[in-house]
């Protein structure tokens, strides 16, 4: 009987090619923005979760607040030395070790390029520092301690195409603040626009080179121990921040950030935006849904003397909604089948073109089986929805009525 029903409802949209075409736009339209941007929003969380994983979770980061530009700088109240040393002194902190990040300014082969430039502690600082930025040499190595003008480079700026049309390599000599410095190592791809294009140096260097004061710090990372509770460390850390810089709870110049925190933030801002999808994908298959509504009427209308033929031979009324409610679905799910298809392939494309325009492996897609699935049997379920009244209307209609229908 079901298999009757079918055969009926796909000789009903092929023979309103056109119509039933038209007629699926708007969920077509619909299921692909689901899915497409669905998918690459979730490939962004699960990159960025795993970026989380790599670098650790227990680690925080303090900056002063107020500034304009790179973290730390341009502040009122930069952090200290002091700072640096009062919360490695705080319960549960591991160890703590202070940074500089700013901008410089890169020569070579005669070309003149700005980057950010960012401090390597020494001793066990060095270590905290490369954990927690996810640091691997691809070429050369990393910056050992006593290393004075030497450098490492971040990945896309040791790339052909970086833009000094000669590459650099390990070994190469390039000019940081009109200074010469050896290029010690160029580092792995990180998919992070601010490692890959990050220049590393020795801090004694990077103070000399801009003239930084000798007390002050951009950063300050602090490794927990490994069963100490990292929310309770951040509170401590909070509460001699406010001690040392002499500033009310709610009233501070600083900010102590978790890895839970920063991607709670990050997956908030995904949230949204997925979410103005789901609004505009919403408004798109509502209006996919009518259009089968309005399809399905013309449909009851041209056929209501076909109706009439089939009640007068002991077709039931509910032999009737079966018919017209089972191709208002087989339309929807038809749209959601083509759209999620179009859907994956724009997903995967994008991702393809922002991951070649960027140079960052944080951009790609994650389409699951379940968002697939679920996009076509909301699209059958839709369809079948916007196909109940016409279904009804169609079902009750007198055969006597019916048969006396001209088109």
């Amino acid at each position: 009987m079901l298999k009757d029903y079918s055969r009926f409802a796909i000789n009903g949209i092929k023979n309103r090619k056109l119509r039933s075409w038209l007629t699926m736009i708007g969920i077509i339209i619909g299921i692909t923005a689901v899915v497409s941007l669905i998918g690459i929003g979730q490939g962004l969380k699960v990159a960025i979760s795993s970026q989380f994983g790599d670098i650790g979770t227990d680690k925080l980061a303090v900056m002063a607040s107020g500034g304009m530009g790179p973290p730390g700088t341009g502040v009122v109240t930069p952090l200290t030395k002091d700072n640096v040393q009062k919360i490695g002194q705080v319960n549960g902190v591991k160890v703590a070790a202070g940074r500089l990040a700013r901008s410089i300014k890169l020569e070579y082969n005669d070309n003149v390029k700005f980057s950010m430039a960012a401090s390597i502690a020494e001793g066990n600082g060095r270590e905290l520092i490369e954990s927690a930025m996810n640091l691997e040499a691809e070429k050369g190595r990393l910056l050992r301690d006593g290393d004075s003008k030497k450098t490492v480079l971040g990945n896309n700026l040791g790339d052909e195409n970086a833009g000094f049309e000669k590459q650099i390599t390990a070994g190469s000599n390039v000019l940081i603040q009109d200074e010469k410095f050896e290029v010690v190592g160029i580092l792995e791809k990180t998919g992070s626009f601010a490692v890959d294009g990050i220049v590393f140096m020795e801090e004694d260097d990077l103070r000399k080179i801009l003239d930084i004061s000798d007390d002050e710090y951009d950063i300050i990372v602090a490794q927990v121990h490994p069963n100490a509770d990292i929310k309770a460390v951040e509170e401590n850390i909070e509460k001699v921040m406010r001690k040392e810089r002499k500033v009310k709870k709610g009233e501070e110049d600083f900010t102590v950030q978790t890895p839970q925190a920063v991607l709670a933030q990050v997956n908030s801002t995904l949230f949204a935006v997925q979410f103005f999808v789901y609004i505009i994908a919403a408004i798109s298959i509502i209006v996919g849904g009518i259009g089968i509504m309005n399809t399905m009427f013309t449909a009851v209308l041209e056929r209501t003397k076909e109706i009439g033929i089939m009640k007068s031979i002991g077709a039931k009324n509910s032999t009737i909604f079966s018919l017209f409610f089972i191709e208002s679905g087989l339309i929807g799910s038809i749209g959601g089948i083509i759209g999620a298809a179009i859907g994956i392939s724009m997903a995967m494309g994008l991702a393809f073109i922002g991951r070649m325009a960027l140079g960052s492996e944080l951009i790609r897609a994650d389409i699951s089986i379940w968002l697939v699935l679920g996009s076509i049997f909301g699209s059958f379920l839709l369809g079948s929805i916007f196909g109940v009244i016409p279904a009804i209307r169609a079902s009750k209609l007198n055969p006597v009525d019916a048969l006396r229908h001209t088109k």
